[in-house]
């Protein structure tokens, strides 16, 4: 998973660069088991003084984000008195000036941290500092869906082996309440690979069985439907897939034409039949 990351953090910077203009952008993770961010992924810089540095917590504008799990910001890096200087030598290298670094935190922890960059002493207006924080709200919100999402595959893959009978209940709603999560959680995986085995453990919950090729759906009938099989209403449907509930209504009513039934339950029951669903 920290391969995959790591890539949540490049493309969240490359959004950063486009939203700001800002000229230098980079960042990296808390490396496991430590408490120091290394230095990992670059922007815009045009020498590798900041590659791989580790920056530990308190020290320099990077490690006070960290210490604070806040944003923070300087219009000239080498001279303020807000900060230490442990990094002032590759900082210097690369020219940067004013500079603010935002903390990627996820269940209250720091994950990663976030910089963008000017190589002139220039105050870092509102809005580049918003577009800095909503970039590592966007690394947050997807590390917290690759968590689950790995939560829901290894519970999926460990499924038939659990030892519950294949008629309990209970077993049979846990079962369709991941699929229903995976299903949610599939589309908004950036990494292809991630997605797939999203996809494989949804596999893994139907048994395996191939649906009938009698019943072509689209996969956000699918959606829909794993939903509406784990008891959601349209708005609570909406809010897991992100749309609308017109958009899931529309997609129910194009899933029960071609199931070739009338009620939402009738279509949970069909789609099971043809190998949909759980």
């Amino acid at each position: 998973m920290r391969a995959g990351d790591a890539v949540e953090i490049r493309g969240a910077l490359a959004r950063l660069r486009r939203a700001t203009g800002l000229p230098v952008a980079f960042g990296g993770l808390v490396e496991p088991g430590r408490r120091q961010v290394r230095i990992s992924e670059l922007s815009g810089t045009a020498t590798p003084a900041l590659s791989a540095l580790a920056v530990t917590p308190g020290n320099g504008l990077g490690g006070k984000a960290v210490a604070l799990a806040r944003p923070c910001a300087v219009t000239d890096y080498s001279v303020s008195r807000r900060i230490s200087h442990e990094y002032d030598v590759p900082v210097a290298a690369e020219g940067l000036r004013a500079v603010v670094a935002v903390p990627v935190v996820v269940r209250r922890r720091v994950r990663a941290v976030l910089y963008g960059a000017l190589r002139a002493a220039h105050p870092l207006g509102d809005r580049t500092l918003g577009a800095a924080v909503q970039a590592a709200r966007d690394v947050e919100q997807a590390l917290v869906v690759r968590e689950e999402a790995a939560a829901l595959v290894a519970a999926a893959q460990a499924g038939p082996a659990s030892g519950v009978p294949d008629g309990s209940g209970a077993a049979r709603e846990q079962v369709r309440e991941a699929h229903a999560a995976l299903r949610a959680l599939a589309p908004r995986i950036a990494d292809p690979v991630l997605r797939a085995e999203l996809l494989d453990a949804c596999a893994l919950l139907t048994a395996g069985t191939a649906p009938s090729p009698a019943v072509r759906l689209a996969p956000r009938e699918v959606d829909v439907l794993a939903c509406v099989a784990a008891g959601a209403t349209n708005s609570v449907a909406a809010e897991r897939l992100g749309v609308t509930a017109e958009t899931v209504k529309a997609y129910l009513r194009s899933a029960m034409r071609k199931l070739g039934v009338r009620t939402r339950g009738q279509a949970v029951v069909a789609a099971r039949r043809a190998g949909w669903l759980p």
